[in-house]
């Protein structure tokens, strides 16, 4: 039997008042030993789909402690005592203006956790009393009141020292999507309908708990280790028919992307227009959400970009966004459906059909809404989509520790399938790849000497000697961006805004650096961190690979390994 564990106070003043006096008793906890409520759970304890869930009962927030006592007690509980002693810190997830979330594993149980922690002093002077507690009022409903489910993070314990407060929290072993969208531009159709289905359920069940998340983001959709969506962080979330306290939420919303690391940064690009302006958020904001999250996994990029948070409100308040060429027909008329101003229009919306027109839309007629949770969902893999004449391309390339190194003649034909007698030519581009010897480093020097006069972006390769250079488009899903690419000794790959001369970022080089041709001018640099899909116009894709590879097994003893290979692009435009 599953076993959990909650704090209550005695009531909602007391935990505020905690905050303030930083109180240096820990927090009564309370060990369950009997499951709470099973609202997702039917006679042959089989978990539900969201569309056979009843609707929960509207909760009036200042009574959720109470509530949660009195079924506690009901179900044999036993009060137990929790500090921060009892875990072991593993590892940093991530870090905000005024709490850390780390890895950590309880010492008794060995059971790994998220455990949030809460600085009272500056939860009190940034005034984020109120977030606080609706954070753990929402996650307390969703785990205890409402029987808890696996698409949302449930709460396992909260507890407090002196100067922090802790929630423990379900640990999401395999990250957030936002990793995974970086990690890989755009996701293929398969991945992208069954995470979108999952998003569209989790909302349905939200909701019908009588629950606003509001703040729908890649960073907040967490997987499991099964890889399911968890959805997270509720501190902007509301209770449908808590008393409104609209600019209170908005501030909260909005100032949500000023925060400093990690995963939590982003909100801005997938606010709804009904945060920006006076009118009542209500719960087709969390459809408005959906439809810019299912945008960035089709085409790579959200569908608001701009260049500081200003004037994306503007163009979210203006509705001002634009489908890149080869976005598919169906998906493209679901985002359009969700990302319509009136909220009151938006499918999802009470006025539309609910949940269930959402369901219905064609987008999703293969879905099996039933067993939906209970699939195995389909693997991330690099994927680059269909787009100016050129195929979709995919890879099922990873990084197995036997692989054996080189990009020789056969692993090339075995690539492509072709001869390699039939394609080879010489390169339009600059440089070769000749080893220089202790003897030849005079040559070098000359080489450099002439490169620094000559060569105009000598200037951006920190002093190394060009081995090849060539314009490429640098792809992310339907979006593709023209840079010049530097192949340098170090080695270093350097890529600059040929138009405004910029420095926009180097790929890392690392000892499981791998390149993948697709054909002859596309072809993929994998690295433990990101894929990165380049297209040469000139047609020299292998040659690229050759150099790079070749590279990268000379240095091969000097390289880094995996957890030193980081990607240095530049953060705010690419």
């Amino acid at each position: 039997m599953l076993k959990y564990s909650h704090q209550f106070s005695n009531d909602v003043v007391n935990f505020v008042n905690v905050l303030g006096k930083a109180l240096s008793s820990s927090i009564l906890i309370i060990r369950v030993t009997a499951n709470v409520f099973v609202h997702f759970a039917n006679e042959n304890n089989k978990v539900m789909c969201s569309k056979d869930m009843p609707v929960g009962r509207q909760i009036k927030k200042s009574s959720i402690s109470q509530m949660v006592m009195i079924q506690m007690l009901k179900n044999g509980m036993q009060p137990v005592q929790k500090s921060a002693v009892d875990f072991f810190f593993l590892q940093i997830l991530g870090e905000g203006c005024f709490s850390t979330v780390y890895r950590a594993r309880e010492v008794s149980s060995g059971k790994e956790f998220a455990l949030k922690v809460l600085n009272k002093d500056l939860i009190r002077r940034h005034d984020k009393v109120v977030s606080v507690m609706r954070e753990k009022d929402v996650m307390t409903s969703l785990t205890y009141l409402h029987g808890g489910h696996p698409y949302f993070v449930s709460l396992y314990c909260t507890f407090q020292d002196p100067t922090r407060l802790y929630f423990a929290m379900t640990y999401a072993k395999n990250g957030d999507l936002l990793t995974y969208l970086h990690r890989l531009g755009s996701f293929d159709e398969d991945v992208t309908l069954f995470y979108s289905a999952e998003l569209v359920c989790a909302i349905d069940i939200l909701h019908k708990c009588g629950i606003i998340h509001r703040d729908l983001k890649p960073e907040n959709i967490l997987l499991g280790e099964n890889w399911h969506i968890m959805l997270s962080d509720f501190g902007t979330a509301k209770f449908v028919d808590s008393e409104k306290d609209e600019t209170d939420t908005k501030s909260a919303l909005q100032e949500e992307h000023y925060r400093s690391r990690s995963t939590f940064v982003g909100t801005a690009q997938y606010l709804s227009p009904e945060v920006l302006v006076d009118g009542e958020v209500g719960p087709s904001c969390d459809y408005w959400a959906l439809g810019a999250i299912i945008f960035q996994m089709v085409s790579g990029l959200p569908p608001f970009r701009a260049i500081n948070d200003y004037h994306t409100f503007q163009k979210i308040q203006k509705l001002d966004y634009n489908f890149p060429e080869g976005f598919p027909d169906l998906s493209k008329d679901l985002v359009r459906k969700f990302l319509v101003s009136d909220p009151n229009k938006r499918l999802g919306s009470e006025e539309t059909g609910g949940s269930e027109a959402v369901r219905s839309h064609p987008y999703f007629a293969t879905v099996d809404w039933d067993n939906l949770i209970t699939k195995t969902p389909p693997p991330f893999k690099p994927y680059l989509p269909a787009s100016c004449g050129e195929p979709a391309f995919h890879s099922d390339y990873h990084f197995p520790d036997d692989i054996e190194p080189g990009l020789d003649d056969a692993a090339v034909t075995r690539l492509l399938g072709l001869s390699l007698k039939d394609f080879c030519s010489p390169s339009q581009n600059k440089g070769n790849l000749e080893t220089e010897e202790p003897e030849l480093a005079g040559l070098r020097e000359k080489k450099l000497n002439i490169q620094r006069k000559e060569h105009k972006y000598h200037r951006f390769v920190e002093g190394n000697l060009i081995i090849k250079s060539g314009l490429l488009d640098k792809k992310k899903g339907l979006f593709a961006r023209r840079r010049m690419f530097l192949l340098t000794e170090g080695p270093h790959i350097f890529y600059v805004d040929p138009i405004s001369m910029e420095l926009k970022g180097k790929i890392p080089f690392c000892r499981k650096l791998r390149v993948e041709a697709k054909n002859f001018r596309t072809f993929f640099v994998h690295t433990p961190s990101r894929t990165y899909y380049l297209f040469d116009p000139e047609r020299n894709a292998l040659e690229w690979c050759k150099a790079i590879e070749a590279l990268r097994e000379q240095y091969l003893n000097e390289l880094p390994e995996e957890s030193d290979c980081l990607d240095t692009k530049n953060t705010k435009r690419r």
